[in-house]
Parts: structure tokens; C-alpha cells; sequence
């Protein structure tokens, strides 16, 4: 559709999309007041320039985008702790829609959605609904998504063919019993009113110091209206696990936030690592972010992606610009992008009088823009490991079996892999998209990294045994190629290379090894491609695989 002034908006293969809140505190008189929820708070970046300089927030850089651009139509629909009455001027909606207590206006409806409601942005106001609850919240979202497939199918007949959603925090939880609410309307239903799901920092496992007892929430001021809230965080709680009868769970997208350092109130940083003494019998670690754990904001079976962000305030999971690409990618990717570990051998560290466990972790950041895909450090806490065999054949169990259990069970071996085979990560990409057309393919780097420490104290607890950044060019097609480069000239906008060029720059260095700028990389039999990755104390191999996404638009 076309805007005024003749600014091309979203076309129809680009889906409505919803936002939901976290949690807004027991006295949530400002939340209410608050129009777009916090989605609209974005963060500056003294000492940047371009996009790079200033984060404008979600929902103002969703409604600018060039490729996805949205359409607001929050104040379409109205939320209110009472029932509604229909107003007489329907404008060719049914009463239905327009009364109760989430409801359509139909005279802002005619004006903001007079030619087609694919490709709006809907902020769902949760707060607004009475009596305060989860059940109550899951409803109103089941019919905010009910009456935004109306919109749409007034205009396009057919055309609906889910939402997407973006939940910060409790906001997941709310999704969840939406969820759940569809399916136990009509079975299967969910995944035909969903398209995805992306979670900035939810605590699906609940948090791990939210203990508390009933008699405790009745004396806490105004903690009655909001105790429902309160005991969804509870960490022995497993209902997490009821969400896969009603969706597939590889729609939904995990974000989960690492930097506990930045977030503003110290005393949950402090709880949270207080209660890495119970699970690992030390205080060493954190592994949150401020508020959630890293292995709380995960879900069984389900994608997920580390970001080095706190949970909540400037810079966080929800007002960098880290959220926003992460989940357009996920609604709007063509190709789905996985990285493993096939082989791996460390030829350094391990000394004779230590005891040492050795740590890997990769970054991933794609080119010309400063934010990451994927983010694993030492900082974080959150590298894969830890392995006693130089080959890194051992380590933690599997990760899914360790997300069934509830978060309150004893221990906290989260930090295997991220799938069968050690799987490393796994992120979508729109091949669509190219920031500058005259640098062809789409561009990754990957900073990898291997740490080993000493557990009885003797020798260090930091050193590095192999840190190094390749760039991975892919040029995603029905003929798919993928090169590997050691640096950036060829890659950048200077000399930028075709696939042509490249491939005869790759075949003039084939000698070189792995000491090649430029190596083309080859597929197996699976037609996945592999590399070779060498330095000082450490080889390996691993593997990449692009694939086309079957959810993705058409």
C-alpha cells in the first residue's frame, strides 16, 4: 500500500505485527498512561555516526524501515476493565467487534486501515484488562489477534496468514497463555493465528530468586492485584512445557540477554548470582541478565540467540537495535543459517600441576552495521564448555533435556550445545537485503575463541588459548557458493570482489592452506560447506548450512 507524500509502505506479504509489554511493577498507574509501552524508548551511541549513531526504538524504526515498513494501528483497538457497548456507527463491523472489553473503534478503524491492515503495527495494552492475570492477559491477546484477522480479511479476502509477535520479559508469558487459549478453543488453531514469536528476555523458566510465599505477597502493598504475576515467576513451575501442544516451538525465537553488569537494580544482579551457589556450589558466575537467567529465558527445542544486553532500561534487550534485526530477520528471512563444530583439537594449555577445563565460544556480527547476531565471551559467561578433552568431545549433557527440568532443580548444565552434532548457532538472514549494492554477497564475522581454566587455583582462571576472526561471504542462490577470508579486503567497499572474481582468487591460492585470504569453501554430501579454522594452540573444523526458510514470505 501507499502512504500520503508517496512513501511506499508494506506490501501485503508482510504480516501484522504485535507487541507486548513485560511486567509493569504492582502499581501500574503509569504503564497505563504509557501509550506505546515502552517500545517506542530507543538509545544513543555518542561517538558513532549512521545507523550506527542513534537507536530510534522498535516500534518509530518499524514504522521508517526501507524493506519492512509498518503502518500503527495501536489505537484501532480499545482495552478497557469494563464491558463496552457497541457505539451505533459501525462502519460494516459486526457488534460483536466493537464491544466487550478488547474492541474494535470502528471510526479509527475506517480511516487508519481503509486499504489493507497487512503490514500495521499493533501494541497490545494489556494493563488496561480487569480483573489482573495471566489468564486474563492471554485471553485479550487471543481476541486482539481474532479482530486483527478480521481487519485484514475485510480487505484481503484469504490474505491473513498469521501475526508475528515480539514479547519482552512477562510479555512472553502473556503470549504463552494466548497460546494455550487458542488451542483450547479449537486444537491447532494457534499456529494458524501465529506466524512467529521472538522473546526478548522472558523468563519462561521463571527467575531464579522469586520464592516468594503466599503470606508475603498478602502484606506486600498492592500485591494482591498482582500476585498472579508474581507467582507465573515462580522457578519450580513447569508449564513452560505445555506450549509445545499448542505450538511448534521452532516459531518461537529466544533472545537472551548476557550483561548483568549494566542493569540498574543490584540487588537481582546480586540475587542471581547468590543463587549460582545452590547450583554450582560457588559464586562465581551470574549468567543473567540483571534479572533472568540465561538458561530461564530459554525454551526446550526452541532457537535461540545470546545478546549482550541487560534486561530492562537504556541499552537493553528491548531498547537496542540488537532486538529489532534479530527479530525482522526471523519474520522476514529468506534463509535459515546454522554453524557446527565438526572437528577440534587443542594443542596448548593443560599443564602438568593444573587442573583445566577449556571454554568455546563464537560471535557473530554481519557487515556494515555495529550489532550482533549472536554473542558469546568470557564477560558473558555463557561459552560452551566446560570440556576437559582437548577435542571438546565431552562437556555438558544435551541442552533440551537440561531446559525440561524446572529451573529451581539442583544444578544448571545449560552451557552444552546448542544441538546435535555441536551445533553452535543458528540465525536467520533475508538474501534480499544487501545495505550496499556494490559489495555483492552477504557478509559474517565470526569471532571464535577458546579460554581455558585452572579449577584448583594454582595456575590462571583466564587464559586465552586461541582467539581469531574470519569473514564468511555467502551468496545464497540456486547455485550457492561460500567463500572464507582471513581479513576484510576483499569484502569491504574498496576492492569488493564478484563471485567470479573471487573464485579465481581462491583457485590462484589453493596452495596457500589455511593460510589463503580467500578460500572457497567445499560441500559434502549433505551439501553443507566446511572450513578449516588454525592458529597457535588450537585447529578445527566446522560447517555451515544455508537453507531456504519454508516460513518465509513469499
Amino acid at each position: 500500500m501507499v502512504a500520503a507524500e508517496g512513501v511506499t509502505m508494506a506490501d501485503s506479504a508482510t504480516r501484522p505485527l504485535v507487541l507486548v509489554r513485560g511486567f509493569g511493577g504492582l502499581d501500574v498507574t503509569a504503564e497505563q498512561r504509557n501509550a506505546y509501552q515502552g517500545y517506542n524508548d530507543g538509545t544513543v551511541y555518542p561517538g558513532r555516526r549512521g545507523d550506527n549513531y542513534i537507536y530510534e526504538g522498535f516500534l518509530l524504526r518499524a514504522l521508517k524501515s526501507d524493506r519492512y515498513r509498518y503502518t500503527d494501528a495501536t489505537n484501532v483497538v480499545g482495552y478497557y476493565a469494563d464491558q463496552m457497548t457497541a457505539p451505533p456507527d459501525l462502519e460494516g463491523f459486526d457488534p460483536d467487534d466493537a464491544s466487550g472489553t478488547v474492541l474494535i473503534d470502528p471510526q479509527i478503524a475506517k480511516r487508519v486501515l481503509a486499504q489493507d491492515a497487512n503490514g500495521t503495527i499493533w501494541v497490545y495494552r494489556f494493563y488496561d484488562l480487569r480483573p489482573r492475570g495471566l489468564a486474563t492477559y492471554g485471553r485479550g491477546l487471543y481476541r486482539l489477534v481474532r479482530l486483527i484477522r478480521k481487519s485484514v480479511e475485510r480487505h484481503t479476502p484469504g490474505g491473513f496468514s498469521g501475526v508475528d509477535v515480539v514479547a519482552h520479559s512477562m510479555g512472553g508469558l502473556v503470549v504463552r497463555e494466548a497460546l494455550l487459549a487458542m488451542h483450547a478453543d479449537r486444537p491447532g488453531s494457534a499456529s494458524q493465528l501465529v506466524h512467529r514469536v521472538v522473546t526478548l528476555g522472558t523468563p519462561h523458566r521463571g527467575i531464579a530468586f522469586q520464592r516468594l510465599p503466599g503470606w508475603l505477597l498478602e502484606a506486600l502493598p498492592q500485591a494482591k492485584d498482582g500476585s498472579d504475576e508474581l507467582e507465573s515467576f515462580s522457578p519450580e513451575s513447569t508449564r513452560f512445557l505445555e506450549i509445545e501442544k499448542a505450538f511448534p516451538v521452532d516459531r518461537i525465537l529466544t533472545v537472551v540477554g548476557t550483561n548483568y553488569r549494566a542493569y540498574g537494580v543490584a540487588a537481582a544482579s546480586l540475587a542471581n548470582r547468590l543463587s549460582t551457589l545452590v547450583d554450582e556450589g560457588s559464586l562465581m558466575t551470574n549468567r543473567s541478565d540483571g534479572l533472568v537467567k540465561q538458561s530461564a529465558a530459554q525454551l526446550p527445542a526452541a532457537p535461540r540467540t545470546f545478546v549482550d544486553k541487560c534486561h530492562g532500561g537504556v541499552d537493553s534487550l528491548v531498547t537496542s537495535r540488537e532486538a529489532y534485526e534479530i527479530a525482522m530477520r526471523f519474520f522476514h528471512g529468506t534463509h535459515r543459517v546454522r554453524l557446527w563444530l565438526d572437528d577440534a583439537r587443542i594443542e596448548r594449555g593443560g599443564d602438568w600441576f593444573g587442573d583445566s577445563e577449556f571454554y568455546f565460544g563464537v560471535s557473530i556480527k554481519p557487515r556494515f552495521v555495529d550489532f550482533e547476531l549472536f554473542h558469546q565471551s568470557p564477560d558473558a559467561e555463557n561459552c560452551y564448555g566446560p570440556f576437559r578433552d582437548k577435542a571438546l568431545a565431552d562437556g555438558p549433557p544435551p541442552l533440551e533435556p537440561e531446559l525440561r527440568k524446572p529451573l529451581a532443580d539442583r544444578g544448571d548444565a545449560t552451557t552444552g550445545w546448542a544441538g546435535a552434532d555441536r551445533l553452535i548457532w543458528e540465525g536467520w538472514v533475508d538474501g534480499r537485503v544487501k545495505p550496499e549494492q556494490t559489495t555483492p554477497g552477504l557478509v559474517f564475522r565470526l569471532d571464535m575463541y577458546v579460554g581455558e581454566r585452572d579449577t584448583r587455583g594454582i595456575g590462571f582462571s583466564d587464559n586465552v588459548i586461541f582467539r581469531k576472526q574470519y569473514y564468511v561471504q555467502a551468496f545464497p542462490s540456486a547455485d550457492p557458493a561460500l567463500f572464507l577470508h582471513t581479513g576484510e579486503q576483499y569484502v569491504g567497499l574498496r576492492d569488493a570482489r564478484t563471485r567470479k572474481e573471487l573464485t579465481a582468487l581462491a583457485d590462484a591460492q589453493a596452495g596457500d592452506g589455511v593460510r589463503a585470504a580467500v578460500r572457497q569453501m567445499k560441500r559434502d554430501a549433505n551439501g553443507h560447506w566446511q572450513f578449516e579454522a588454525s592458529g597457535t594452540g588450537f585447529d578445527a573444523v566446522l560447517r555451515v548450512a544455508i537453507d531456504a526458510d519454508r516460513n518465509a514470505p513469499g
